[in-house]
């Protein structure tokens, strides 16, 4: 795997051995980004089931101010540190060796906001209420959650959320989502 474009443009990444982790394509990671072109410069982004960082350390590549990677699996951990450190990205990373569970109550109680989410869970983890749910006050305004699936599995999600856009490359699919923006009663915005 490589990075696609920005200041690490080129660069190889590793990813994990064995089946635990499931590296996106190159091919899909590229139009993905070429989607997310004006949102990541100065984003703060969280991924999630993060596996190599990829994703994170794309949006990093192109200008994302941070990443907050999160996964149980301690060799992606490993990876996702040794690619950071090899693309000079220490500094704007935060690793969170836990279940995604952890990692949002974590980030909920520290009072994080993220512009760009990005949910790469296992493809037989097809119902993602509970995650999404957790996710609401974490979310930035305008921001938005991006979740990779098998295109042959409709994912589930919570209310709360508008679906933007789907996107289809071989056998992934990527779902664009953003937070319902809910106004209060004595509010007439």
């Amino acid at each position: 795997m490589r990075i696609i474009a920005g200041t690490a443009r080129g660069r190889r990444i590793e990813t994990p051995a064995g089946q635990q982790t499931r590296p996106t394509l190159d091919r899909v990671r590229e139009n993905l980004f070429n989607i997310l072109q004006t949102k990541t410069a100065s984003s703060r982004v969280l991924d999630l089931f993060a596996g190599s960082g990829a994703f994170s350390m794309e949006a990093l590549s192109r200008g994302a101010e941070s990443a907050v990677l999160c996964d149980c699996d301690r060799e992606a951990s490993r990876i996702e540190r040794k690619n950071a450190e090899a693309l000079g990205f220490s500094d704007r990373i935060e690793q969170l060796h836990c279940d995604w569970r952890t990692a949002v109550q974590r980030l909920q109680h520290e009072g994080r906001n993220f512009d760009i989410v990005f949910l790469d869970p296992p493809y037989r983890m097809t119902d993602l209420q509970e995650v999404f749910a957790c996710l609401e006050p974490l979310i930035a305004e305008d921001g938005l959650v991006i979740a990779e699936h098998d295109v042959k599995k409709e994912i589930l999600i919570c209310g709360g959320y508008e679906k933007t856009d789907e996107r289809k490359w071989g056998g992934c699919g990527m779902s664009f989502f953003r937070k319902i923006q809910r106004y209060d009663e004595g509010n007439d915005a």
